[in-house]
């Protein structure tokens, strides 16, 4: 009933309810016995009980959809980028006592050199506009951003006027001037509910994208948005086809978890 309870607790627990004395070695004994192992707990977006009420709603309404319907919908996201990011875990062969040697460790810089955010989209039929965004983004902007990209993108991808357009919840996005600019240009609309990175697999997109950013080592910004352009564009349709055939998968995973976090 409670998985977090610690084991030197559980004796005491045992012997409230049973009357009978346990040792903690035989109760671990007994949970080794039923396959029950004391792991780290993985680490999971938080997601509030409102909405995780709306996210198995949307599972249900959408799990059945055709594949027809997933290769329509336009994904859009935004995320940040550092100059000198984390290309993942990295590990040195090193003798004992030659941590600080120069070869054997990371250069690092204050602040990560800077950084810059991107708006992008994608599709079944691979990636569209990609958009740099410099300053803060504000509602104003990301309705320019929305004016510029999205129809040219949906164009590019063959999609036609019968797209669906899809963006989280982001206040900029629900501010009242984009609203009304898609319910004018873009009346079809995915709405996928809060806290439901796991449901768009544009997040999956940047997980393949920034380690081949960091990987090139770019040191400024402007080398940084060149070398995020170019490996944007090397993204293959097959990859973003295969994210976007996820979907039933992904809404299935939402509706076992109850509305939960899933393992996407």
């Amino acid at each position: 009933e409670n998985p977090r309870l610690s084991v030197p607790k559980l004796p005491l627990l045992v012997e409230e309810v049973s009357g009978k004395s346990v040792s903690s070695q035989n109760i671990r004994r007994v949970l080794w016995k039923n396959h029950y192992h004391g792991r780290v707990p993985r680490k999971r977006p938080y997601i509030s009980d409102v909405n995780s009420v709306k996210r198995l709603q949307f599972a249900k309404k959408h799990v059945d959809k055709p594949q027809e319907f997933w290769n329509r919908v336009l994904w859009s996201d935004e995320t940040q980028i550092k100059v000198f990011g984390s290309g993942g875990v990295r590990r040195v062969w090193r003798k004992p006592n030659t941590a600080d040697d120069k070869c054997n460790t990371l250069p690092t810089v204050k602040h990560g050199g800077g950084s810059i955010m991107i708006w992008g989209c994608m599709s079944a039929n691979g990636t569209g506009n990609l958009h740099c965004i410099d300053g803060n983004l504000d509602q104003w902007g990301y309705n320019n951003i929305l004016k510029a990209n999205v129809k040219q993108s949906a164009a590019k991808l063959g999609l036609g006027n019968n797209f669906i357009f899809q963006q989280d919840n982001d206040p900029k996005h629900t501010a009242q001037i984009n609203r009304e600019w898609l319910i004018w240009n873009i009346p079809k609309q995915l709405g996928t509910p809060p806290q439901s990175a796991d449901l768009n697999p544009i997040e999956h997109l940047w997980s393949i994208l920034k380690p081949r950013v960091h990987k090139r080592k770019p040191s400024f910004i402007p080398e940084l948005k060149r070398i995020v352009t170019e490996e944007w564009c090397k993204i293959s349709r097959s990859t973003c086809q295969k994210l976007v055939n996820s979907m039933q998968r992904r809404c299935q995973a939402v509706i076992k978890a109850k509305g939960w976090s899933t393992k996407y």
